[in-house]
C-alpha cells in the first residue's frame, strides 16, 4: 500500500515510518526539512513541502492509497500568544490543504487517518472518556482540537474513510515527553506534579504505530479513536514508576503554583488530564503490547 505521512519526520512520523517499512508498505514522508529524517530507512521516499500552504505537493498527496496527518508544532513549552497561533496554523491549515488535496480528479486516497488529541473532551476529572464522551471542553487544547477535527470531517465529502486519531502523551526512547519527565528524577527531586491525582492518559509509541496501521488496516474503522493505553493512571502513579524504573525516589512533589509561573497556560494542562479509554480499537480487536505503565517504562527506560 502507498502510503504518504505528513510530519513524517518527527518523533511519532519517524517511528510510524519505520513500522510500516518492515511491514512491506511503500511511504512517502511529506516534510519542510526530510533531512530531519535522514535517520529514515533509505527506501522511504521525501516530499519536501511546507503543508500549511497549497501547492504541487497536493497532486502528489492524491496519488497514495492512505494518508496520515501528523502535522503540528509541539504543545510542550510555554504558549505565548505567537506559539498559540502557530499551534493553531500549522493543525488547522495543514488539514485544510491536506482534505482540499482529495478534491483532485486523480485522487485515489481511500483512507486518512487525522491526527488530534483526548485533550478535545476538556478537564473532566475522574470521568471515564470513550469516544462517545462530549468533546466540548471550552479550554483552548480542547477548542483546537475540535476545529482540528471539524476540518479532517470534510475529507468525507471527497468518499475517504476518515478516522480521527485522538492521540495521548506518547512515550518514547527518542523523543516525545518522556526525556523531560526523567529529567528531574535522574537528579534525584522527581515526583509528582501537583496533587498528583490528575489522570494521564499515556501510550507507548510502538503502540501507537500499530494503532494506526491497524485503522489503515481494519476497513470498517472510522470516527474517533482514543490512543491511549487502556490503562491511564494517575499523575502520583506514573511519579512512582518513573522512580521505579530509574531507581530513583520519587517523593519531591512540584507545586502547581510553581509550574503555572514556568508555563503560564500551558501549565494547566500538565495539572489535569483525561481518564481516555480506548474503547474503538479494543472493541476492533486491537491488542496493546504495553497496558501497564511499568511495563512500559521498563522498556523505553
Amino acid at each position: 500500500m502507498k502510503i504518504l505521512i505528513s510530519g513524517g519526520s518527527g518523533f511519532v512520523g519517524s517511528n510510524l515510518t519505520t513500522l510500516l517499512i518492515e511491514k512491506g508498505h511503500d511511504v512517502t514522508v511529506m516534510s519542510r526539512n526530510p533531512a530531519k529524517g535522514s535517520s529514515l530507512p533509505p527506501q522511504v521516499n521525501t516530499l519536501a513541502a511546507d503543508a500549511m500552504k497549497p501547492g504541487p505537493w497536493q497532486g502528489d498527496l492524491a496519488l497514495h492509497d492512505a494518508v496520515v496527518n501528523l502535522a503540528g508544532v509541539s504543545v510542550n513549552k510555554r504558549w505565548d500568544e505567537n506559539h498559540k497561533k502557530m499551534l493553531r496554523d500549522s493543525r488547522i491549515m495543514t488539514t485544510r490543504n491536506v482534505v482540499n488535496a482529495l478534491s483532485s480528479k486523480k485522487n485515489r486516497v481511500t483512507t486518512l487517518v487525522n491526527a488530534s488529541g483526548v485533550g478535545i473532551y476538556g478537564y473532566t476529572k475522574d470521568e471515564e472518556l470513550t469516544e462517545k464522551a462530549p468533546s466540548g471542553g471550552t479550554d483552548f487544547l480542547s477548542k483546537l482540537a475540535q476545529d482540528w477535527e471539524n476540518e479532517a470531517i470534510k475529507g468525507k465529502d471527497y468518499g475517504v474513510r476518515l478516522v480521527i486519531a485522538r492521540i495521548g502523551i506518547v512515550l518514547g526512547k527518542d523523543g516525545g515527553a518522556l526525556a523531560e519527565m526523567t529529567k528531574p528524577f535522574r537528579f534525584f527531586v522527581g515526583g509528582p506534579l501537583g496533587d498528583g491525582k490528575q489522570w494521564f492518559p499515556w501510550i507507548h509509541v510502538r503502540d501507537l504505530c500499530r494503532a494506526i496501521l491497524f485503522s489503515i488496516e481494519k476497513a470498517n474503522m472510522s470516527g474517533p479513536m482514543n490512543c491511549a493505553a487502556p490503562n491511564p493512571v494517575r499523575n502520583a502513579d506514573l511519579a512512582k514508576a518513573i522512580g521505579k524504573a530509574l531507581g530513583r525516589p520519587s517523593f519531591m512533589p512540584a507545586p502547581a503554583f510553581m509550574i503555572k509561573l514556568i508555563l503560564g497556560e500551558f501549565g494547566s494542562v500538565i495539572l489535569e488530564g483525561q481518564r481516555a479509554i480506548p474503547k474503538a480499537l479494543l472493541d476492533s480487536g486491537f491488542n496493546f503490547e504495553f497496558t501497564n505503565i511499568d511495563d512500559a517504562l521498563r522498556d523505553l527506560l
